[in-house]
């Protein structure tokens, strides 16, 4: 059984984080950090206003980081130094270094350390694994993601995503994050990337479109959309190979079309529970980690590359 300690009370943990601990069998709600002690009640009578006081409660056996991003490394490199497992919200921290430092805490600690890149536990998503390793499509040679919405924001609700020093950029680390995970999950290490960011319609201090193309160093290249400004939503994700094409449109549906085959392998009704059963295997069980904080910081280090590349200073 873990015990496990929420930190934050916001839309992502109590329509989707708070509910998946609690339908897993071996997990436990047992506290909430907030700084608003009358939201956290309803779910435990465990409720600290921060983090340094709850992880001296030994009963915590793991940790979920739902901060802003910009708390994510702190707080994970805090909890992993308490001797707590650690499920960190995406994307993983602010920059490359800042992932850097959480991968090496884990490492000393011990402890499991995970990224709540959901999709990677999708059966859509394992079973595109399988028919791309028996080479249905041949040689894949280009993965084409793309995300539309509207602003997700509103008066009270996520505004921190526009501030840059709290959420690190806009679409790119938000929805953009999620896609280019997938991508490295499929086809290995990035070696190469070139973006263009930019402010068409909403004047923000974040971008409000991102697109990117990156070079793997299986051969593959990707271009993955991102776009806050769109009333057509769009969430489309295709591999393509030397012999034909693996479809998984819309991604969230489970839908998954190949040459000769269309399956349907819905995800949970809550996106999240995958992740939640596949940490909790991974931390009382020693199963392997789908998204461990090793394998998620090639994201972060595909946006700072992309961030480098728009303002013409690849690093």
């Amino acid at each position: 059984m873990l015990n496990w300690l929420v930190i934050g009370v916001g839309d992502i943990t109590t329509k989707r984080v708070i509910p998946a601990i609690q339908q897993e069998p071996r997990s436990h709600l047992y506290g909430i950090v907030t700084r608003d002690p009358a939201k956290g009640r309803p779910y435990t009578e465990n409720v600290w206003p921060d983090l340094a006081r709850a992880l001296y409660d030994p009963k915590i056996d793991a940790v979920y980081v739902a901060s802003p991003v910009f708390l994510h490394a702190e707080q994970t490199i805090m909890a992993l130094r308490s001797g707590k497992h650690v499920l960190c919200e995406k994307p993983m921290a602010m920059n490359y270094e800042e992932a850097q430092a959480m991968v090496e805490a884990a490492q000393v600690s011990g402890k499991t350390f995970g990224v709540a890149y959901y999709r990677r536990t999708y059966p859509a998503v394992q079973r595109a694994i399988q028919l791309i390793n028996a080479g249905v499509i041949g040689t894949p040679v280009l993965v084409e993601a793309s995300a539309h919405s509207e602003l997700p924001i509103g008066p009270n609700f996520r505004e921190w995503l526009v501030d840059p020093a709290k959420s690190g950029g806009g679409p790119l680390f938000d929805i953009g994050s999620h896609r280019i995970d997938l991508i490295n999950y499929l086809f290995g290490q990035p070696i190469g990337v070139c973006a263009h960011l930019s402010n068409i319609i909403h004047n923000l201090d974040v971008e409000d479109s991102a697109t990117l193309i990156t070079e793997y160093s299986t051969g593959v290249r990707s271009i993955v959309d991102v776009r806050w400004h769109c009333q057509t939503p769009r969430d489309e994700f295709r591999v393509t190979g030397t012999a034909g094409e693996l479809n998984l449109t819309p991604l969230n549906s489970g839908r998954i079309t190949f040459p000769g085959g269309e399956e349907h392998l819905p995800p949970p009704a809550n996106l999240h529970y995958g992740c939640i059963e596949n940490f909790v295997k991974a931390a009382l069980d020693g199963a392997p980690l789908l998204s461990s904080g090793a394998t998620a910081i090639w994201t972060d280090w595909v946006t700072e590359q992309a961030l480098a590349t728009a303002s013409g200073e690849q690093h």
